[in-house]
């Protein structure tokens, strides 16, 4: 299946999860989705991802998320992340960076969903929100933070 159609499902994915993500991505300034993000580690892990920049509905450039880490760790995992750009200076910001970091050139707030299918109002506010989620629904306790996201091809 090739990124794009990939890249789609995972929107609807998410659109399905939480109305709440569906109605901020539509006030959003831009939408950077990376449908699968592969987790792996015995001892040293990493993970990666390729994904796409979307802005008014239509992908402007594609991007691969990595990072690494090292502690107790066996195992893998597959997982959809989203990133909503809320204003235009994030979203410029990020498409002005070379190699953009979370938690060095900017922080994404983690979305948590509420059992009514509510987002937390606090995070509402912030500038860049994250959302991971998987095929059971959305994720907690994860973190975006050492992610390094990169501008690739497709």
């Amino acid at each position: 299946m090739a990124v794009d159609a990939r890249i789609n499902e995972a929107i609807d994915t998410f659109y399905g999860l939480t109305g709440a993500g569906k109605e901020l991505a539509g006030k959003s300034a831009g939408m950077l989705v990376f449908p699968r993000v592969t987790k792996a580690g015995i001892g040293v892990g990493g993970e990666r991802g390729n994904g796409a920049l979307l802005v008014d509905g239509g992908i402007v450039d594609y991007y691969t998320t990595t990072s690494a880490s090292v502690g107790l760790q066996l195992g893998g995992q597959t997982r959809s992340q989203i990133i909503l750009f809320m204003t235009k200076v994030a979203l410029e910001s990020f498409q002005n960076s070379t190699g953009w970091e979370v938690g060095i050139d900017a922080s994404v707030a983690l979305a948590t969903i509420g059992t009514g299918g509510e987002l937390d109002t606090e995070v509402a506010k912030e500038p860049v929100i994250g959302f991971i989620f998987g095929n059971k629904g959305l994720m907690y306790n994860l973190s975006f933070e050492g992610s390094k996201i990169s501008k690739s091809k497709k």
